[in-house]
């Protein structure tokens, strides 16, 4: 496995992911991810920093294209906490709690990205406001999503070895059998 092929994968996925989910600039956009999985290895067996690098560089360029705000989730062992900017915390109103991710007890992807960040922070969570999610090796990142919660199919995509699972959220639909979800509706009703 090389890094070149990592880096290119990195990079389709979340190009597919931005394809198939509507989101806003701007947008939270969460990723959690086992660079184990990647190299074909269980979870939390042989974390990578080199590996955990040459996804972030396939994924940094493409969010940027849509100035997205990237949350890292780290592993069980800082309680899936979040590398994410200090500005973004102090935007998005997140609790900042005390640790630094480390390969080992916090994870190689949240290690590189926090050591990538001019002023980075740890938040406890993004308290539901993430649209967007990316889930490299089956990490479960599905607790920072907003509700409600779409998911996406990417096949065959995967990152080296580890599958991928992703979605975006939608805002919840309410009403009965005569409410309109469609703007353009009302638009004929009114015209």
């Amino acid at each position: 496995m090389n890094v070149a092929e990592i880096t290119a994968a990195s990079r389709r996925a979340l190009e597919h992911l931005l394809e198939s989910a509507p989101a806003p600039d701007g947008a939270l956009l969460v990723l959690g991810g086992s660079t184990s999985a990647i190299r074909g290895l269980r979870i939390g067996k042989g974390g990578d920093l080199e590996v955990a690098f040459a996804v972030l560089e396939g994924l940094l360029p493409v969010a940027a294209t849509r100035n997205l705000t990237l949350a890292v989730q780290g592993c069980e062992h800082v309680n899936r906490a979040l590398a994410v900017p200090a500005a973004a915390a102090a935007r998005f109103g997140l609790e900042e709690v005390s640790v630094v991710p480390v390969p080992g007890a916090g994870g190689a992807l949240a290690s590189a990205y926090y050591s990538l960040l001019d002023e980075p922070v740890m938040v406890a969570d993004l308290g539901g406001q993430a649209r967007l999610g990316l889930d490299i090796g089956g990490v479960l990142i599905g607790m920072h999503l907003r509700r409600v919660a779409v998911p996406v199919w990417f096949g065959e995509l995967t990152i080296g070895a580890a599958r991928l699972t992703g979605g975006y959220s939608r805002p919840p639909r309410v009403g009965g059998e005569r409410a309109v979800y469609d703007r353009s509706r009302l638009e004929e009703l009114l015209g």
